[in-house]
């Protein structure tokens, strides 16, 4: 799959990709952290690509790449090669592998979770040795036939009702999803981010829609029929709405933007109907005699009083439907901590929250000042290359700066409450280094990709016998 860059409506192409390429991202862009967990090769931030959307094809220098041409590329070097390499799959669940992972969890202290938004995902970590899902990204849910023009008739609403009857269609769908992820995970914990990113990702981008509307223009102009042009004109219409919508939305910084917990609060029967569903999925499942234990994520938090109205309204509906089933769950609520005023105030937060995650991709790059997307394109490289920067920081936790924020925020939110769970569920949860950080700071566990869990849970018991010494 070969793109500029990807978005949540691309995950279903990134499924059933063998492969993703971009000409633009970093290492915590999109594209890559997806493609990460689905155990997908990909390179990103290609910038000698150009490609030719509209054309179906690449240009790299003097050649030209056709849709349906034979490319190769290896996630691990950031190389592409023209034309088809032979290729194997690696064993991962070798026996003398698994043995040596059983040795490092008798020495571990460090729980090893992962990032997995469906059953497929959350099985393979569990294969792994995964001891619970870290990290489930609801918004990869809303994708799909016949989900996501729900999504964006909810987007587009123009009425509040209509908005409403949007998302309570949702409902059923994210019912389903949770459940069939509760019986895989049965026994072990899941943590649950509500939607996180800004709405208009679920949108065709505006530079995609002017061009669209251009390309009807160019077509009505040699239009014969009456029929085709009403259809044109309809069409037309159509593009332009979706453009007005999608210009509204639009945000200089839409990472700093309407996401997380503001457009929870913002569009409040959102979260609502995703809390419904998690709810009404763990009643049906408890039921039939699975041990469920969901854990609801806020994200982006920065001010208690954010916590204090979601979580208010959040505990409300969960009650709501734990009666109307006659069962009771074993739940937490709790937040992500990616904002570095959330670090500074963590006591405030863990008045609210029963349970910290840092959500280091985030906090590296608020902390840094630095686009997670497009540093690495630029300017990053040089850094490194040249000493400015020893590592990359989206890579290895920056133990002076952003290290040092997370050591602040677990010890003042424990300060506040000594039994509040503290881990981390960016992409450095896989990382050797930044696990190392983790055991010093005393987390309860650090959560990646299935495919990182055995190299995490050996990392981890590297760490516990190293701080031993």
């Amino acid at each position: 799959m070969v793109r500029p860059e990807t978005k949540p409506d691309d995950v279903h192409g990134m499924l059933a990709a063998k492969g993703i390429l971009t000409c633009r991202g970093g290492r915590t862009s999109h594209a890559a952290l997806v493609a990460r967990q689905f155990g997908k090769p990909a390179v990103v931030g290609v910038s000698e690509l150009k490609i030719q959307l509209n054309k179906r094809l690449i240009e790299v220098d003097d050649k030209i790449i056709n849709e349906g041409d034979w490319i190769s590329i290896d996630g691990s070097m950031g190389e592409v090669f023209l034309g088809k390499l032979d290729t194997i799959i690696p064993d991962i669940k070798d026996k003398w592998l698994m043995i040596l992972l059983s040795w490092a969890d008798e020495f571990r202290t460090l729980g090893v979770w992962a990032n997995a938004d469906n059953p497929t995902d959350a099985l393979r970590a569990r294969t792994y040795g995964a001891e619970g899902i870290g990290l489930c990204r609801t918004e990869h849910m809303f994708l799909g036939s016949e989900r996501f023009p729900m999504v964006q008739k909810m987007i587009m609403a123009e009425l509040p009702i209509e908005q409403r009857e949007a998302i309570k269609a949702l409902l059923p769908f994210s019912r389903d999803d949770f459940e069939g992820l509760f019986r895989v995970m049965d026994g072990l914990p899941v943590i649950i981010r509500l939607i996180d990113p800004p709405l208009h990702e679920f949108l065709p981008s505006r530079i995609e829609l002017n061009r669209e509307s251009t390309d009807i223009k160019v077509r009505l102009q040699h239009a014969t029929s009456l029929d085709a042009i009403n259809q044109l004109l309809q069409d037309f219409k159509n593009k332009e709405k979706i453009l007005k919508r999608a210009e509204s939305l639009h945000e200089e910084n839409p990472m700093l933007g309407l996401r997380g917990v503001r457009l929870g609060i913002h569009t409040p029967e959102l979260n609502s109907m995703q809390v419904r569903a998690i709810f009404e999925a763990a009643s049906i499942v408890s039921k039939d005699g699975i041990k469920v234990f969901p854990k609801v994520m806020i994200p982006l938090t920065c001010h208690f009083n954010e916590l204090k109205v979601m979580i208010a309204l959040l505990k409300k509906e969960a009650v709501s439907v734990m009666d109307s089933y006659n069962v009771k769950i074993d739940y937490k609520f709790g937040t992500m901590i990616e904002l570095p005023r959330a670090a500074l105030t963590a006591d405030q937060l863990a008045e609210y929250s029963d349970f910290f995650s840092f959500g280091t991709n985030d906090l590296t790059q608020t902390v840094f000042g630095l686009s997670r997307d497009d540093a690495e394109a630029v300017f990053l490289m040089e850094y490194l290359e040249q000493g400015i920067l020893p590592e990359n920081p989206f890579a290895t936790i920056d133990k002076d700066g952003v290290g040092q924020l997370m050591d602040m925020a677990v010890k003042k939110g424990r300060g506040a409450k000594s039994d509040i769970e503290c881990g981390i569920c960016g992409e450095h949860g896989g990382d050797p280094a930044s696990i190392a950080l983790c055991q010093e700071m005393g987390l309860n566990y650090v959560s990646c990709s299935p495919f990182r869990v055995p190299i995490a849970r050996l990392a981890a018991a590297h760490a516990a016998l190293l701080s031993v010494k």
